[in-house]
C-alpha cells in the first residue's frame, strides 16, 4: 500500500488526537497519536508499514498543538543533529531508529521465523514475504523517495538487516543483494534515464497496476566460474557496436538469479588496463542471448535462488553502462562496502537467532535436577556468543555511522563483515553444543542456524579478504 494513500483516506475519516509528521521540505498531518502509532506498530505491524517506511530517519514526529501545525526550526534541526550521534545498544537509538527496530523485529516473530523452516526444507522462494518486505519498504530501503525508495540511512539498513535475518537469514540475503548490490550502484553512479528503469520500479518492486504481482527484483553479476576472489580478473567482455553493446560471458553464484528481472554485469571493455578496463551495465534478465545455469543445491540460506547468468552476444543499449568506461572495478569496490554492512547485519540476525534458541531451550532443559542454564559450562557458552555479537554489531553500527556521514567507511566495513560473520558462525556451533543431540536435528532451528552461517564468512568477499582489506589500510596509514 502507498502511504501516501494511506495517510490521504485515514486523515479525512478519523477525529482522533493528530500528529504532526514533520517531513524535510513538508509537513503532513495524520490522525495518530504517537502512543497510537507505536501501539498499532505492535498489534499489525503491516497495517502501518506504509506510513512508516518511508520516511523514517527524514522526518521527526511529535503531537501539534491546537493552535499551530507548524515546529520549530530549532526544534527540528535539533531531532535532526540527534540523528547523527553515535548509539551503542538498541535503548539508544533514536524513536525513528528504535521504530525500525521494532517494526522489522516484529515482522520478523510474525512473519518470517514461523515459516523459516520450511521455506529452507522445501528450497521455495518465501514470494509472500517478500512481497510484504516490500509494502514495508524495505526492498527499497536506502533509495531515494523521488525513485520510490524509503530514504532511510545506512543505520535503519544494519539494524533492518538484523531483524529480518533473525527471522530468515534467506530472505536477509534477498533483500540484502537487492539493496546493497543492485539498487545502490545504479541510484549512485547511474544516468536519470537508468534510475527511472532500473531503480524506480525496483525499489517499489511490487507493480500495484499489474494483476501478475510478479516481483521486481535485481541481483549482482562479479563473480566468474574462474577468477573467485579476484574481482579485477573478469573473462565477461563487453564490445560496442554502434549504439549498443554486446555481452559475452558467465557469472556464477548469483544471489536471486532465478527470481531477478535485471542484473549489474560487470565485464572487461579494454582488456589492455586489466582492472582498469572492467565497465558496470544493466542487464535485463529477458534480453535475447540471457539463460540461467540450474540452480544450486546450497548447505545453507536454501530459500534463495543462487546460480550462474549465461551471456551469449546479449545486446543491451549503449545506455545501459553505469558510469564512465572503466569505471566498473571501482563501482564494485564501492558496492562492496555497503553490502558488507548488509552482509554484517544478517550475520548478526543469525547470530541472535542461535542466541534465543540456546537460551531459552537452557532454561527449558533440566538435568541434575536443574535447568542447564544454572550450570557454569553453559553460562561460559552463553556469555561468549552474547560477547561476540554485540562486539560486531558495535562494528557494525560504526561502519553504518559512518557511511551515513559520508566518512570513508572500507576498512570499518571490513571489520564489521569479519568480526560479525565468525561470531555467527561460533553462535550457531555452541548453539548445537548447548541443545546436544537436538541441535543436530531439523526439529530446532540450531542446525539451520549452523548451516546459515557459514557463507556469511565466504560471500562479499571472504574472511582472508576481510584480512586483507584490513591489513593493507592499516599499513598504508602507518606509511603515510
Amino acid at each position: 500500500m502507498n502511504h501516501r494513500k494511506w495517510l490521504g483516506r485515514h486523515s479525512q475519516t478519523s477525529s482522533r488526537p493528530t500528529c504532526t509528521v514533520t517531513f524535510l521540505g513538508e509537513i503532513r498531518s495524520t490522525h495518530l497519536s504517537v502512543a497510537a502509532l507505536h501501539c498499532q506498530l505492535l498489534i499489525n505491524p503491516i497495517k502501518i508499514m506504509s506510513l512508516l517506511s518511508r520516511s523514517l530517519v527524514r522526518c521527526v514526529v511529535q503531537r501539534s498543538s491546537s493552535s499551530s501545525n507548524t515546529t520549530s526550526a530549532s526544534t527540528t534541526l535539533g531531532r535532526l543533529s540527534a540523528l547523527r550521534r553515535n548509539y551503542t545498544t538498541h535503548n539508544h537509538l533514536p524513536e525513528e531508529h528504535r521504530m525500525v527496530y521494532e517494526m522489522c523485529r516484529n515482522f520478523a516473530d510474525q512473519e518470517l521465523a514461523p515459516n523459516a523452516g520450511k521455506w529452507d526444507h522445501d528450497h521455495s522462494f518465501p514470494t509472500d514475504a517478500v512481497t510484504k518486505l516490500a509494502e514495508l519498504g524495505l526492498m527499497g530501503i536506502n533509495t531515494p523517495s523521488q525513485y520510490n525508495g524509503s530514504e532511510l540511512d545506512a543505520m535503519s539498513y544494519a539494524i533492518a538487516m538484523e531483524e529480518i535475518s533473525r527471522g530468515c537469514a534467506s530472505v536477509g540475503v534477498i533483500m540484502s543483494a537487492h539493496n546493497s548490490l543492485y539498487l545502490w550502484p545504479i541510484q549512485t553512479f547511474g544516468s536519470d534515464r537508468l534510475k527511472e528503469e532500473f531503480v524506480a520500479p525496483y525499489a517499489q518492486c511490487v507493480d500495484d497496476s499489474s494483476s501478475s504481482n510478479k516481483l521486481k527484483i535485481g541481483c549482482f553479476g562479479l563473480s566468474e566460474p574462474g577468477n573467485g576472489s579476484d574481482a579485477g580478473a573478469a573473462s565477461t567482455t563487453a564490445t560496442l557496436d554502434g549504439d549498443e553493446w554486446i555481452i559475452n560471458g558467465t557469472k556464477a553464484w548469483i544471489t536471486n538469479a532465478h527470481e531477478a528481472g535485471a542484473a549489474v554485469v560487470f565485464a572487461t571493455t579494454d582488456k589492455s588496463q586489466k582492472h582498469k578496463g572492467i565497465s558496470a551495465f544493466v542487464v535485463p534478465m529477458d534480453a535475447p542471448g540471457f539463460s540461467l545455469g540450474a540452480k544450486e543445491d546450497k548447505l545453507g540460506i536454501r530459500a534463495s535462488s543462487t546460480s550462474n547468468l549465461i551471456m551469449d552476444n546479449v545486446r543491451i543499449p549503449k545506455h545501459y553502462l553505469i558510469g564512465e568506461p572503466g569505471e566498473g572495478f571501482k563501482i564494485a569496490m564501492k558496492t562492496l562496502d555497503g553490502g558488507r554492512i548488509g552482509v554484517a547485519g544478517q550475520a548478526l540476525g543469525i547470530a541472535s537467532a542461535s542466541i534465543d534458541c540456546a537460551v531459552k531451550y537452557a532454561l527449558e532443559r533440566h538435568a541434575f535436577g536443574k535447568p542447564i542454564a544454572s550450570l557454569q559450562s553453559i553460562q561460559n557458552k552463553i556469555s561468549a556468543m552474547v560477547v561476540a555479537r554485540d562486539s560486531a554489531r558495535l562494528l557494525t553500527w560504526r561502519a553504518a555511522q559512518m557511511k551515513d556521514k559520508n566518512e570513508r567507511y572500507t576498512r570499518e566495513a571490513a571489520m564489521a563483515k569479519l568480526a560479525a560473520s565468525e561470531a555467527s558462525t561460533m553462535c550457531a556451533h555452541q548453539a548445537i553444543q548447548i541443545l546436544g543431540g537436538m541441535g543436530y536435528v531439523s526439529d530446532m532451528p540450531a542446525e539451520r542456524h549452523y548451516r546459515d552461517a557459514r557463507i556469511t564468512e565466504i560471500y562479499e568477499g571472504t574472511s582472508e579478504v576481510q584480512h586483507l582489506v584490513i591489513a593493507n589500510d592499516v599499513i598504508k596509514e602507518y606509511k603515510g
